[in-house]
């Protein structure tokens, strides 16, 4: 063994998520071998360690999502913990342990990935469970979204089997907004706008639509030889109709389909008004 090879903290932690190994484990590994990761993996294996290959080529497109929020409704969180297969993630377990990651997270009032991953669950961080979970189950496992809301009142939806959560923030925290809140969030689950309304619209993607759409009117047969003028009326009606279909208080509610959203809001109440939404999807 080489007395000039240094093993770091990041080394140890890439080792870690790799193989799921404890950190001493992973530090004793990488000493043996050098600093190699792949001759480390490998002594680990010899050691009886139950570690995968690199599971960083595999795909974690299974999971489960969960949303909710604190008892005040003012704070919401969703988290996406993936895994290889739907046989883990439709397992009791699996769907609890992501619900003690997120009722810790709600605990710890925190604010970003990094934090919940830091927070301490059963005096061990959520980084660390997540590891001692690779190494039971046998697949790759990561907590690979995050998304925090704050409102004066927050409404969350699970949607699929834990396959897709939402959150709705609110300008009001009665028990009616609230329960409009539940509505609205099935209808985000349901539809997927692209924002609240026309006016939330990212610059980026109205400048997208309108060159999709002045494209497909330029490429039309009928409008060979049209005007500018033309084209850039028939363009924004287009774009007005992409409005209606795709942001949320214009879209036609699907509990009612004789009103819109924003009628349905204003039925519950004349101040009623959604500031932002989240929407998590797995795939």
């Amino acid at each position: 063994m080489s007395t000039t090879t240094t093993i770091t903290a990041a080394d140890i932690n890439k080792l870690r998520q790799a193989t799921g190994a404890g950190m001493m484990d992973c530090r004793k590994a990488l000493t043996e071998s050098d600093g190699d990761f792949e001759k480390a993996i490998d002594y680990l294996r010899k050691k009886g360690q139950k570690v995968a290959a690199l599971r960083s080529d595999r795909e974690a497109k299974e999971g489960v999502i969960i949303a909710t929020t604190t008892a005040d409704n003012k704070t919401g969180l969703i988290i996406t913990l993936a895994c290889e297969t739907d046989f883990v993630a439709k397992n009791a377990d699996f769907v609890a342990f992501t619900q003690s990651i997120i009722d810790a997270g709600l605990k710890n009032n925190v604010k970003s990935l990094d934090e919940l991953l830091a927070t301490k669950l059963d005096n061990v961080s959520v980084a660390d469970k997540i590891n001692d979970q690779v190494a039971r189950i046998g697949e790759k496992i990561q907590l690979t979204r995050f998304e925090r809301i704050e409102a004066e009142g927050v409404a969350a939806y699970i949607h699929g089997a834990y396959r897709m959560g939402v959150l709705v923030g609110l300008n009001k925290n009665t028990s009616a907004a609230l329960q409009a809140g539940k509505d609205i969030a099935m209808q985000i689950a349901a539809m997927n706008p692209v924002a609240v309304d026309q006016d939330s619209v990212s610059p980026e993607v109205v400048a997208r639509e309108k060159a999709i759409v002045t494209d497909q009117i330029k490429n039309d047969p009928k409008m060979a030889g049209k005007p500018d003028e033309m084209i850039d009326k028939i363009a924004v009606g287009k774009l007005n109709a992409f409005f209606k279909e795709n942001t949320l208080t214009a879209q036609a509610f699907v509990k009612d389909q004789s009103k819109t959203v924003g009628d349905y809001l204003k039925s519950i109440d004349a101040g009623l008004k959604v500031n932002q939404f989240k929407r998590v999807q797995l795939g």
